[in-house]
This record gives structure tokens, sequence and C-alpha cells, in this order.
């Protein structure tokens, strides 16, 4: 199977720190590449990871607060002076058409071509893959989504070889799970073929807790997940529409995510990362924290 590459470009709250640049996500598979919300300054993480940002195909936004998408004209200027000349999918909430319309008047030079669509419960499917995208509970328009990998037919070499099938179209057809039939003898495509299992990367951001979450979540091998708040701080997490550390850790184990990554960090716990990490490996062992400019395949 083809390698998902994570790139955290941005782990912090609305607040930036000296480690945390504002949010955003990005995820590359196969020829495309992902953002998962674009918080101010993201063009430049880009150089810092060594990534050109032109490689960009897809931009989703889950939801337009300021540390989300203020680095949208800054990076669409740049693809514009980089000669982009993709056209730029953009999917998000409700008034996302409308707002990126508004920054177009705004900087007469986002040059680029793009096209919006908005969603909230949705499935939308790229082939051999699928964004999932689910509303959450923000106070504004929010989504989550789940990149998926469909499952795969493989094809076992060993069992063709033996059974002497040539190389020729009734392979595509086996591939594709249908019988065949060589020389009077029918061959199941069951019996020459097995399951790829495929991958799911879950992001979930602002939003206070909900089932919705659960059901996004649901057998992730990763979940990424927003620890804005402690636990002790649990009413300042409700009044600003957020999650808790532990409240992130039990949607992972709910939801039997395989691991879970917590980003948009609060610069009020940047001194004392151990308290939101301790409070979620209680309820869910596989947790770290997302750092700047971590990036690893899967």
């Amino acid at each position: 199977m083809e390698k998902v590459t994570l790139s955290f470009l941005g782990t912090g709250n609305a607040v930036p720190t000296k480690k945390r640049n504002h949010t955003a996500i990005l995820l590359n598979y196969k020829d495309q590449s992902l953002l998962f919300d674009c918080g101010e300054g993201t063009q430049r993480q880009f150089k810092f990871l060594g990534i050109s940002a032109t490689k960009l195909t897809k931009l989703f936004i889950t939801h337009w607060h300021g540390d989300h998408i203020l680095g949208i004209p800054g990076l669409f200027q740049t693809l514009a002076m980089l000669n982009y000349n993709k056209t730029l999918e953009v999917y998000g909430p409700k008034k996302t058409k409308y707002y990126l319309e508004l920054m177009s008047e705004l900087f007469k030079d986002l040059k680029i071509k793009f096209k919006v669509k908005e969603i909230e419960s949705a499935i939308l499917d790229f082939g051999d893959f699928k964004i999932e995208s689910r509303p959450m509970k923000h106070n504004t328009p929010s989504n989550a989504y789940s990149f998926i990998i469909k499952d795969k037919l493989r094809l076992d070499k060993a069992k063709l070889k033996k059974l002497k099938i040539p190389n020729s179209p009734l392979i595509k057809q086996l591939q594709q799970g249908k019988d065949i039939i060589i020389n009077g003898k029918k061959i199941k495509s069951s019996s020459v073929t097995y399951k790829e299992k495929g991958k799911k990367i879950t992001i979930i951001l602002d939003t206070l807790m909900n089932p919705e979450t659960i059901d996004l979540a649901k057998n992730s091998d990763i979940l990424i997940c927003e620890s804005t708040f402690s636990e002790k701080d649990k009413e300042k997490a409700r009044e600003y529409w957020h999650l808790t550390a532990k409240q992130a850790a039990e949607i992972a184990k709910k939801a039997k995510c395989k691991s879970l990554i917590l980003t948009h960090i609060s610069e009020r716990y940047e001194n004392a990362l151990f308290l939101i990490e301790k409070e979620a490996k209680k309820i869910f062992k596989n947790t770290t924290i997302a750092k700047d400019l971590y990036s690893f395949e899967i």
C-alpha cells in the first residue's frame, strides 16, 4: 500500500507560542496533497519542512475562526507568485464560499483558481480514498474529517502461478472480484485474492463533546484531536466550546482507535505538557502530543 505522510505545520491554539504555530495539518498520499486548516504563517511552515506548497491539491477547512484560516491569503498569494497552475479544491462548512469571496475582494492578488464545495455530513469519493465529514458542536459552523483509504483486493501471485493463469485481461477481472472461466474451469476471485485493509485518519478540531466525534473516529488508525484544555479547566473548555485532553482520550477509547495525537494545545500548558499527556494516557495509553514540523509516514 502507498504510504501516507502526515505533517504538523501548526499545533497551537488561538495564541501562538515560540514552539507552536497556528493550526495546519498536511496529509500527502500518492499525487494528492491535502491541507486541513491554514492558520497564520502556514506558508512559511511549508518552507521549514522543505515541502513545496505548489503540490497542494485540496484544502479542508474545519471552521472560520482566525487561528484556523488567517493563513489562507498569504498561502494563496505565495501560490500565485509561484505560478500555481492547478485549480485548488476547497471544502468547508456553511459560508466558506462567501468568506473566500470576501478574501478575494480584500486581497486583490489571490490570483489562483479555486473551487469551493460547502459540506456538513458528507462522503466525498476520490477513487481509492474518500473523505468523510461530520458537523461538530462549536460556536460557529464546524466540521471534522476522516481520510479513508479504501480496502483493496490484491492478487496472490503464488496462487496465480500455481493455477497457471496467464497474464491477460482475466487478471483484471479477478482483481475486480469477478470469477473467470479458463479452459472450461471456473476460477473464483476469492481463491486467488486477499483483502488489503485500508487506512483511516480522523481529524477533530474545535468542538464540544458530541456523539458525532465517536461515530466519525470509529476504528481510526490515527485520531488527531484537539486538546485545548486540561480536565482541571473543564469549565473553561465548556465556556469556549472545546475539548479537554481527557475527553479526547475518551473519544479515542470509545471509537476503538489505534493511536491518539493531541493537538491545538493552549499556550497555558506549554511548560506543563505532562499534565494533559498524563490525563489522556490514564484513559488511552497510546497517546502522544503533536509538535510543530513533526512529520511521519504510516
